[in-house]
């Protein structure tokens, strides 16, 4: 892995606008429908950020990039909910994924109008309630009001957790900035966690769906 990674972060070093244009990808496509429950957009975000205390990327760009991609990602969302309504949930992909559009509708009408904050920060919701927002009849101005600043808590959130953890481990720790040791830690920590997540949570679906199953052939 240390391999891949030395050559990556040089190339990062070399080409700073394509990490750019990678974390506003992840930000936008994270909060697509469908899309965003299979792109791992929080861990790339996560993961790049340990290349800020080097000076390979900037943080001001950093935050700027996660930002505005996850304000077009979850606008286009809600507009194209808010002019369809309901009937978008029930067209295809969304179809597709009834369980989950159910438990957006539920997050939405337990929260009302918080969800599209809350949301930002529970994956894969945070890629259906935006659309279900604008399905539900959610004004223009009251989605803006609070997506707005839960997308200004959410990028730092994702972004300085990776910066304070590799600059604490060169400050405190003593390891060397040119040798990249504490980005491999973080890096490589981060997909860890998020392949471990992953797992654990397709486990658990699959037993919960094998038990429905189950239940439905004993009915």
């Amino acid at each position: 892995m240390t391999s891949f990674l030395d050559p990556l972060i040089s190339f990062v070093s070399a080409h700073a606008w394509l990490a750019y244009l990678t974390l506003f990808l992840a930000a936008l496509l994270e909060a697509v429908p469908v899309v965003g429950s299979v792109i791992p957009g929080s861990t790339i975000i996560l993961a790049l950020s340990a290349l800020v205390p080097g000076g390979e990327l900037k943080l001001q760009w950093v935050l700027l990039a996660a930002a505005l991609g996850a304000v077009l990602g979850d606008g286009s969302a809600y507009w194209i909910g808010h002019r369809q309504q309901r009937e978008i949930l029930n067209t295809w992909p969304l179809t597709n994924y009834p369980r989950v559009v159910e438990q957006s509708e539920n997050f939405f009408h337990r929260f009302g109008s918080w969800a599209v904050f809350f949301a930002r920060f529970v994956p894969p919701i945070r890629a259906f309630v935006p659309v279900t927002a604008g399905a539900l009849g959610m004004s223009p101005a009251r989605f803006y009001a609070i997506n707005i600043p839960a997308i200004l808590v959410w990028a730092p959130a994702h972004v300085l957790p990776g910066v304070l953890a590799v600059s604490a481990l060169h400050e405190y720790a003593g390891l060397p900035h040119h040798e990249h040791i504490g980005k491999h830690i973080w890096i490589l920590g981060v997909v860890g966690i998020a392949i471990v997540l992953a797992l654990a949570i397709w486990t658990i679906r699959r037993r919960h769906g094998s038990g429905v199953a189950a239940a439905k052939t004993r009915a």
